[in-house]
């Protein structure tokens, strides 16, 4: 299984960027898939989530400025990321979490960094 992130960088504040998880070795309609984030020092978090029944959620902090989707044709979920704050700034990981048969596995990215400088 991998879950392949891409699209971090450094931004200006109030920018935007857009991040890619490309995954294979799971059955990608059957996952939810979710970006979650740490900071240094930090704990983990959730961003955003994108159910394999087609809802989204989204933490407080980014509701209204970010957007998950997902192609399920190409296995591959996105987080538009806009209006960018020097608060956003962490490592985002891709996550999976494959549903099968009443089976739950989770699955994480190796990350990729978002730097906003103010």
């Amino acid at each position: 299984v991998q879950l392949v992130e891409s699209g971090g960088g450094l931004v200006q504040a109030g920018g935007s960027l857009r991040l890619s998880c490309a995954a294979s070795g799971i059955i990608f309609s059957l996952s939810d898939m979710g970006w979650y984030r740490q900071a240094p020092g930090d704990e983990r978090e959730l961003v955003a989530i994108s159910t394999s029944g087609g809802t989204t959620k989204y933490a407080d902090s980014v509701k209204g400025r970010f957007s998950i989707s997902r192609d399920n044709t190409k296995a591959t979920v996105y987080l538009q990321m806009s209006s960018l704050i020097p608060e956003d700034t962490a490592v985002y990981y891709c996550n999976a979490i494959q549903n099968v048969i009443g089976t739950r596995t989770e699955y994480w990215g190796r990350g990729t960094q978002v730097t906003v400088s103010s």
